[in-house]
């Protein structure tokens, strides 16, 4: 499933540090805007302890974690919604992507120049809303313009997506990004099939200094309050400690240096985590001397949709599906001890998938 997160941010907010930290990739981390020209895109694992549990049980020959692509876009500056720098570039980029984090530099250094001079968290991420806004306003605006024309013929439907336009474009020029709407339906769907950058689900990544990681600062604290009414996530770094533990070469060394930080884990496994519940996404599993494998589907899909995702022909042919709960699967340890204590339950079409479900699919072509 090649679900992207795009990394965004003013230049010099240690956007690429972070994600060569995430991906172990070498994309240019360098003292001066526009370091990352193209968007560099990673392919990363998502941590997550139950599967390693899962292998610790079942001692199979492979063990396969899910992943999602993370995207590093170039920098933004005030003026990109016209043009300015790499601004039509960037806002390109960010289209393609299905979920963002916004990384907002929350620490000093002299040796590293901020685009406009000085620290302030809270109006660079103004700067970028107020830019995505812009664009949004110009492609709801054209939309504005479009429906009106088929709805001077006097259909009914027209003149509800123009009324619901005329809304979304007043919403916009308040200066409010478009996923504070709380749209559904018909008028969800509306909105979704325009695309617009502010209607993305976002979440926000403090970098702070190495001594703010547990606590945070005077930036981190007045930075929540900003974004206390938005519906996002935040969560605070340090890339330049990320950048040290990649930069590791064993598991074990990497969690000695996390712990000798006072942290349970690394910074960079909460930002992937974040990101995937951000995309809406779940987890299930298959288990066997083969392989124990973590699967990526949507939350709410049902079985032959979960089953669509080893392949095409499991959701064509299905015919059931064979579930164990991850939590009965480790109180038994095994398949069979779960199935002769009548855990293993037989569902068909329409179950939908639950976090953490051990499954087996059975189907016929």
């Amino acid at each position: 499933m090649a679900l992207q997160c795009g990394i965004v941010g003013l230049p010099n907010v240690g956007k690429s540090t972070l994600f060569n930290a995430l991906t172990s990739a070498k994309a240019l981390a360098a003292n001066y805007p526009f370091a990352t020209k193209d968007p560099n895109v990673g392919i990363i694992t998502v941590p997550d302890e139950r599967l390693d549990k899962l292998a610790e049980l079942v001692n199979p020959q492979k063990v396969l974690p899910t992943t999602i692509e993370i995207v590093d876009i170039a920098g933004l500056i005030k003026g990109a919604s016209k043009g300015e720098g790499l601004g039509n570039q960037f806002l390109a980029n960010i289209r393609e992507v299905d979920a963002i984090a916004h990384v907002v530099r929350c620490f000093d250094d002299d040796n590293i120049v901020h685009v406009d001079g000085n620290i302030d968290p809270v109006a660079d991420k103004e700067i970028i809303d107020m830019e995505l806004i812009l664009k949004d306003i110009e492609v709801v605006g054209k939309r504005v313009e479009k429906i009106a024309k088929a709805a001077k013929s006097g259909d009914k439907a027209e003149k509800t997506k123009l009324e619901w336009a005329n809304e979304l474009l007043a919403h916009l020029e308040a200066e409010k990004p478009a996923r504070t709407l709380e749209w559904e339906d018909e008028k969800g769907k509306f909105i979704k099939e325009m695309m617009l950058l502010t209607y993305k689900p976002i979440l926000y990544v403090c970098n702070v200094d190495e001594g703010s990681v547990l606590t945070g600062n005077t930036y981190t604290e007045k930075f929540k309050a900003a974004v206390a009414n938005e519906n996002a996530g935040v969560v605070l770094i340090s890339a330049a400690i990320e950048a040290d533990i990649a930069e590791l070469d064993t598991k074990e060394e990497r969690m000695e240096f996390v712990q000798e930080m006072g942290l349970k884990e690394p910074g960079v496994n909460r930002v992937i985590q974040a990101c995937y519940k951000l995309l809406n996404l779940i987890t299930y599993f298959t288990a066997g001397e083969k392989e124990v494998r973590a699967w990526t589907v949507l939350e709410g899909s049902k079985a032959p949709q979960a089953a669509g995702v080893i392949h095409t022909d499991f959701e064509k042919g299905f015919i059931r599906a064979e579930v164990i709960k991850y939590n009965d699967f480790i109180t038994y340890g095994s398949e069979s001890k779960a199935r002769d204590n009548g855990k293993l339950s037989s569902e068909g079409k329409e179950y939908i998938v639950g976090d953490g479900d051990v499954m087996h699919f059975r189907f016929n072509v």
